[in-house]
Order: C-alpha cells, then structure tokens, then sequence
C-alpha cells in the first residue's frame, strides 16, 4: 500500500476469518447494509484491532483518508469513512483487520533475499479470485509456474 525511505504498510489479501463483518461492525456501533454473509479478512499481525476497507472507488470522494491503491482498488482508513461505506458499500468490499509493516529499508532486504515475490494487485484477483487460488493465481500472472518454486532454507 505504502513504501517510504522510512518504512513499508501492506495488506494481506488471501486469510479470511470466520467473523462476519456485521458482527464487528456492530460491536464498533455500525450497521453494516452490505452482503450479510461478508466475513472478516486479516490483514497481517500487526494491530490486528485495527480495521481497512479495501474496496473498488466510489462516486463520493474519500478525502485524506482514502488511498488510491489502483485505479480499481482504494484504502479507507478513517472511522467516519467506514460508517459512510457500511452505509452503502460498493459491490466490491473488503474489511481486513490488523496490517503487515516493515521498518525502514527492511523489506528491501527480504527482496533482495527472495521472501517476495512481486506481482501486480488488480481488482479481479483482490476481489474476484477464491483466496486459496490467489497465491497460484499471482504467480502465474508474473509468468511463474507454482511447481517449479522449490522451498529450501540456508544458502542457495
């Protein structure tokens, strides 16, 4: 999502919960009007109390606190803008809780190790791909076949 000198923020996009998002929203006071069988994604470890919708752009602008991801794909982040969204949310919804961080030039050195694979996020595979296909489904849009990876540990 983010990448500066000073750091790294990034969601996880394939782990699904079991919690239903009215269930959360409403603990948080929020009725949510979207598909009642929505389930709670996690977005990574750290403050996993914490709550992102990711969801394709809508006609009223998000202000500061939307992030354009993608032309396809926007971050809402703030309280009011996820009342606004479960209020009327777009067809294309996603709510994560807790997000994954690095600290500055960390993640440049897992890439340079090879822990990451880089491939491009579009709104087909966020929002339209099963999330045990999107690991599969990545890696063949860069052009890789799963089953030549090979796992290994040490010095290669």
């Amino acid at each position: 999502v983010e990448h500066t000198e000073y750091g790294s923020f990034g969601l996880v996009l394939n782990r699904p919960t079991t919690i239903p998002v009215s269930q959360v929203m409403s603990t948080l006071g929020v009725t949510w009007t979207g598909d009642p069988e929505a389930m709670v994604w996690t977005g990574g470890p750290v403050m996993p109390g914490t709550g992102w919708l990711l969801h394709e752009p809508t006609e009223s602008p998000g202000g500061e606190d939307t992030v354009m991801i993608t032309p396809d794909i926007v971050l809402s982040t703030s309280p009011e803008r996820l009342k606004a969204l479960a209020a009327w949310p777009p067809t294309n919804v996603r709510f994560l809780m807790g997000y994954s961080g690095w600290g500055a030039s960390q993640l440049e050195g897992e890439l340079a190790t090879g822990s990451w694979i880089l491939g491009d996020a579009t709104s087909e595979l966020v929002f339209g791909t099963p999330a045990d296909e999107m690991w599969e489904a990545t890696l063949r849009a860069i052009g890789v076949d799963p089953a030549s990876l090979v796992q290994t540990s040490g010095v290669h």
